[in-house]
């Protein structure tokens, strides 16, 4: 079963992290095979965030939401079940100043839900 793992941190914070151990554990779970793909994301100061209502696109400088911990990236991993998926979830080093979110993934292309009439 495919799990996102989104990674939040104040970004105050996750920048005392040093990328080599991110890096190492990145490397870990690819060679493991549990990792089909993970990326950081650039501070969200460079973040837009996009809106359509009534027809109109409206555009934001930053992100949407006011919080204390931002996005800073994510892993798409495959694993056995939440319970795995929580282990893995567990070594990703950011997740030592921040959180990190354990989401599983929903087939789309293989159900997908109608809207209710």
């Amino acid at each position: 079963m495919k799990y996102l793992c989104l990674v939040y941190s104040d970004e105050s914070q996750v920048h005392k992290l040093n990328d080599q151990d991110c890096l190492a554990f990145d490397r870990s779970i690819r060679d493991s095979g549990h990792c089909i793909a993970s990326e950081a994301l650039e501070p969200v100061a460079m973040a837009t965030t996009v809106r359509i209502r009534d027809g109109k696109t409206v555009i934001f400088d930053g992100p949407f939401a006011e919080t204390k911990e931002q996005l800073a990236g994510f892993y798409l991993i495959e694993a056995r079940d939440l319970n795995e998926a929580i282990l893995l979830a567990s070594k990703i080093p950011p997740a030592t100043v921040g959180s990190i979110e354990v989401r599983p993934i929903r087939p789309i292309r293989e159900s997908p839900r109608s809207a209710p009439k």
